[in-house]
This record gives C-alpha cells, sequence and structure tokens, in this order.
C-alpha cells in the first residue's frame, strides 16, 4: 500500500541550452535566504565546474534544495545540450514534477522537445516557464501557442495537456503567473511548484533505492546519490547492493546526507520520498539498487540511449610525446577511461586490437570533446582520431543515425547552407523567415553529415548564427557525403618556426602556428589553399648575405595565425589525420609522419 510525504517536492529543472536554467536555479537559492548575508555567492552557482563556467552550458546533473514554508523542495539541474542526454535520462527517475523553461524569443528548440519527451514517458507533472520576457524581440503568443503543440504531439496522458505556465525573467529573480503581473520575485513560482508537483509516493516495505548520480569526497570515498523509493536508511545499516546485471554483494553505510542548499547535511535518518547521499558504498556505480540486506529486491534500471559517435584514442606517438605530460601511458588511459564508465552512464570504451589504442563512443562530437578536454586538464597525454558515426545492421540493410537540425540565421546566408546541406545529404522540412531579415531553417540530415560543418557553418555566417540538432533515431543509409576540404600545410622536419618559414606558408594557405612552435616533420602547420597537401619548411631561415637589405626585406610580415581550438581541430582533421592533446598543446598531424612513406602509401591506394 502506498501512501506520500507532504513535506517534500521533487522538481527537474529541463530546457533547451542557454535557456535560462541554470540562473533560474541561482535565484531560488539566493531567494530561499540558504545564505549568510555577508556570503558573496556571485552567479551561475550550480555550474560548480571550470569547464561548465568557460563554456557557459551546464555538463553534469546537480543537486541543491530550498525550503518553501514547511515544505522541502529539491531540485535537480539538468544539462540543455543533446550530447548531454545521458545525464538528463538518469537524474528525471528522481523526480515528480519538472520546470520546463523556453525562451521567449526561441520559443521551443531541438532539445526542448528531447527532455519533455523523457519527462512525459515517465509521467512528471510539468510546469511551463516562459523565461526571458524582457528581451526585446521576444514573441510570448507565438511561444506559447508553440509549446502547446509540442505537448499536443509528445503527451502519453490527457492530463499532461493541463499544467500551468508562469513568466519569467530569471536573470532578475522574478516570475508572474500573468504576463501583464507586475514582476516582484519568485514566490509566484514556489507557490506553482508546491501546488502542481505531486508529492513523493511511499511504498511500503524496507529500503529501496536507485543510485543514479555518483559523487566523490577526498576522506570518505564514493557518495551514492539517488532517491528513496520504499523504507529508511540510517549510519550503520548493513545493506544488498544489486548489480545492474543480477549481482548482489553486501555493504555497511558510514554517512547518510540530504541536500541543503549547496550544501550535503549528515542527518542521522532518512525516510522513503527525499534524495538522499550515502557513503561506505565503495563500489557502487549508476543504476544500482541499494536495499535492505533481509529482503535485497532490485528496481528497474535505467535505461539509456545508446551512443551515436566514435573515436579512437591511443598513446601519443608524436616525437614530442612524453614532454608535457603527466600521465600517457596504455595502462594510465585505460584506466582513466574505464572509470569515465562509472559516471558517465552515456559512454562506451571498448579494447582495440591495439594495446595502446582504444575505441570511445558518445552521444556527439561536444559529449566526446569535453572528455578529451577533462582528461588533459588532469594530466593526461594522447592522441585521438576524426569522429566518425556508429551505423547498425538490421534486417541485412546499414543504418545510420540521423538528426533534427535547427538552423537560425541571416536570410544572406540561405543560399550557403541551402548548397552545403544538399550536398551533406540534409532534407529541409520547414522554413520561417521573421520580419527582421532572420531565418529558421529545419532540416533532417545524417549525422554525419553534420561532423566538421559547424566550423564551415561559423566561418560563412561570420558567427551570426545558430545551429542544434537532436537525434531521431536510425534511418537508411543515406548515400555517400562528399565532405570535401582543402589540403594541409605539413612541417617537413623538427625544429622551432621562423618568421620567414611561415611568411613562405603564408604565400601558400592559412598558417596555425605562430613563429616560436615547435614542430616536427609529419604535423600540419596549417590550411593549404589548394587541394592537395604540401610539405614546407617552417624552420627554414633566411640564408644571411653580406648584401644590405632594405628595412622592408628584414621585416617580415605575417598574417595573425588562426589558432584552433579542440573542437575545432576535431572537427577539421581528416581519416588520415589526429590531434595530438597535452596539457598545454593542441597539435595536428599525420598519422604517418614521414612524407615520403606517406607519399607510397597514397600511390598504392590510387
Amino acid at each position: 500500500m502506498a501512501s506520500q510525504r507532504d513535506d517534500i517536492r521533487n522538481v527537474a529543472i529541463i530546457a533547451h541550452v542557454d535557456h535560462g536554467k541554470t540562473t533560474l536555479v541561482d535565484g531560488m537559492l539566493k531567494q530561499s535566504n540558504i545564505f549568510h548575508e555577508h556570503e558573496h555567492v556571485g552567479t551561475l552557482i550550480m555550474d560548480s565546474n571550470d569547464l561548465e563556467r568557460e563554456k557557459g552550458i551546464t555538463i553534469l546533473a546537480k543537486n541543491t534544495a530550498v525550503r518553501y514554508h514547511d515544505i522541502k523542495i529539491n531540485i535537480l539541474d539538468t544539462p540543455g545540450h543533446a550530447d548531454f542526454g545521458g545525464e538528463v535520462e538518469r537524474v528525471l527517475n528522481m523526480a515528480d514534477g519538472c520546470l520546463l523553461l523556453v525562451d521567449a524569443a526561441e520559443g521551443p528548440m531541438p532539445q526542448t522537445r528531447f527532455v519533455l519527451r523523457k519527462a512525459l514517458e515517465i509521467g512528471l507533472k510539468p510546469i511551463v516557464v516562459i523565461n526571458k520576457i524582457d528581451r526585446p524581440n521576444a514573441r510570448i503568443p507565438q511561444v506559447l501557442q508553440e509549446t502547446q503543440d509540442l505537448f499536443l504531439d509528445l503527451a502519453t496522458e490527457s492530463d499532461q495537456l493541463d499544467f500551468p505556465v508562469l513568466y519569467s525573467v530569471a536573470k532578475q529573480g522574478t516570475a508572474a503567473t500573468h504576463v501583464d503581473d507586475p514582476q516582484v520575485d519568485l514566490q509566484p513560482l514556489f507557490q506553482t511548484i508546491v501546488e502542481t508537483v505531486p508529492p513523493p509516493k511511499i511504498e511500503d516495505g524496507p529500503l529501496q533505492m536507485l543510485v543514479t548520480t555518483l559523487g566523490y569526497d577526498s576522506y570518505q570515498g564514493r557518495i551514492a546519490i539517488g532517491r528513496i523509493v520504499r523504507g529508511s536508511v540510517k549510519p550503520g545499516d548493513n545493506v544488498a547492493v544489486l548489480g545492474r546485471h543480477g549481482s548482489v554483494r553486501s555493504a555497511k553505510i558510514a554517512n547518510v546526507y540530504t541536500f541543503s542548499g549547496l550544501q550535503r547535511a549528515s542527518v542521522p535518518l532518512v525516510d522513503a520520498g527525499d534524495i538522499v547521499a550515502l557513503t561506505g558504498i565503495e563500489d557502487a556505480s549508476i543504476g544500482e539498487t541499494v536495499a535492505a540486506a533481509e529482503q535485497p529486491e532490485a528496481l528497474p534500471t535505467i535505461e539509456i540511449e545508446e551512443p551515436t559517435v566514435r573515436m579512437t584514442m591511443g598513446v601519443n606517438t608524436s616525437p614530442f610525446g612524453g614532454r608535457e605530460g603527466k600521465m600517457g601511458s596504455s595502462r594510465q588511459l585505460r584506466e582513466r577511461l574505464y572509470r569515465e564508465l562509472q559516471t558517465n552512464v552515456a559512454l562506451r570504451v571498448e579494447d582495440t586490437g591495439r594495446a595502446d589504442s582504444f575505441l570511445v563512443s558518445g552521444r556527439g562530437e561536444l559529449h566526446l570533446a569535453i572528455l578529451v578536454e577533462t582528461m588533459r586538464r588532469e594530466g593526461y597525454e594522447f592522441e585521438v582520431s576524426r569522429p566518425e558515426v556508429i551505423t547498425r545492421s538490421i534486417d541485412g540493410k546499414t543504418m545510420e543515425p540521423f538528426e533534427h537540425l535547427v538552423i537560425d540565421t541571416d536570410d544572406d546566408h540561405m543560399g550557403f547552407i541551402t548548397q552545403a546541406m544538399a550536398a551533406r545529404q540534409g532534407a529541409m522540412t520547414n522554413m520561417h523567415a521573421e520580419d527582421d531579415g532572420r531565418v529558421r531553417l529545419e532540416y533532417t540530415i545524417p549525422t554525419r553529415g553534420l561532423i566538421g560543418f559547424r566550423n564551415e557553418f561559423l566561418t560563412a555566417t561570420r558567427g551570426n548564427g545558430l545551429m542544434n540538432s537532436l537525434l531521431l533515431g536510425y534511418r537508411p543509409w543515406a548515400g555517400e557525403i562528399n565532405s570535401y576540404r582543402m589540403g594541409a600545410l605539413v612541417a617537413l622536419e623538427e625544429g622551432q618556426a621562423v618568421s620567414y618559414g611561415l611568411s613562405n606558408a603564408q604565400d601558400r594557405g592559412t598558417t596555425f602556428i605562430e613563429p616560436g612552435t615547435a614542430v616536427y616533420g609529419g604535423m600540419i602547420v596549417g590550411l593549404n589553399s589548394r587541394g592537395d597537401d604540401i610539405v614546407i619548411n617552417v624552420s627554414k631561415d633566411k640564408k644571411k648575405t653580406n648584401v644590405r637589405a632594405s628595412t622592408s626585406d628584414i621585416l617580415v610580415r605575417l598574417t595573425p595565425a588562426t589558432i584552433l581550438s579542440l573542437e575545432q581541430s576535431l572537427d577539421f582533421i581528416q581519416d588520415d589525420e589526429l590531434v595530438e592533446v597535452t596539457p598545454e598543446s593542441l597539435r595536428l598531424r599525420k598519422r604517418v609522419l614521414n612524407h615520403e612513406q606517406r607519399g607510397r602509401q597514397k600511390k598504392q591506394s590510387s
């Protein structure tokens, strides 16, 4: 028999990237008076990791809690980017309701559809918050209509179409139940959560909890976080831990914590319905059930959508290997990658036929790039290949992942986009032109058609464009995609780049390095203006003579180098190239460093 706890509400905040989730949580935390008056907390409080603050996106799902009168509201902040959908899928299981944030100008975007579909599938009670209503280009009535249409499309039960709507300016920490009401504070939002989100249902019986998140403390070790479905837990309890594949092992709970603001508070006992953090389960992993030792019953495990993109990651084999990183052996890489699997549930790691190389699969280019950047900052050095899509064979047919792509840009760039999409097997499904010269284009396109397109898109639109995509599923192979890139400027020999050598290189194309950069034979130093690779000696200095040169001859004027980021580097490289990643540098290189050997291989393949 089930009962309910009226003193708790568990709510997840879901939205497309950059629609204001984390900013809204900032306001909720500050207005619930969890901070001391003298305490300076800044903004984007929940984006605690350096990468999140730099990129301005939420990568990891996080827990916090506030109090509204006598009710505790557990808040789950989720990522908004489709590549981190695995984080969303696992934490939604802890919630009973959700706040769906929609930008008042952009309206529902691809990720809005993804997160809402997941929330409705598991029966969460939705509250719609139309955010950023103070934007000059806000189109509130149209966005509300688009959101209602989205619910009509995705709802699985008729009562899911009955949802409250609030209008907010998260940056100011305000919300109102009507668009014309004065924006004062977030009290209307707190009140709506309490009235709309159902209290957690409590089942009779001994302890059951599904581990949905893992934390780590240097003193206490691994921390298992989840919502207690039934029973209670206290320090010293003996529990059974049921693995994803049916294994059962014993553990003893050391400490029990609940969430209060940004802190974990140690408590003597936690009852069902609350979200709890447990220490003492040394080898806990996501998807396992913590149950009473005398009655070990497993909960349904978390189902995560399969990866769609993969790349190889291996030991750095360049001449500069071992100079800049602390850890780079195959054993260290393998340990780190398999440790990532314990918390990154959407990731897959496989051993390859080579001991120094691993196949890493994820939900998208950004998902893999964040892993690479995280490891790089931890002191690892390694090399990675160009991302490629994962295909499947269904009924004898080759199937590949497809995406729903949404592009917002100026209508001046429509010609480029239409031409580029046609070359990449993209099919237009919708087009909407605005009065201000902006246009929204929607395409269905194979995932492999998007690999390498982002750089091309940003260059062509001069940064004045937005593109977002969402996985649609697997469909029949779309045919060949002729993604054409100009050839590379490849260093001839090891040395240090000098202005004279780079000046010669800039006569042939665009350079990626500055004078003084150490190079080696086979390292890519730029992009050729023609289709073939060119080997060039950027370390070559001008021969000195006793003849006086004019001042203009002495001074070599160089165009500033184009420095590629990690994501741009992964987009840039071809199948015969690699990115060398170290804590200090990113270098592009050919797989085969010797140019004569590359030439022989090219002749053999042709």
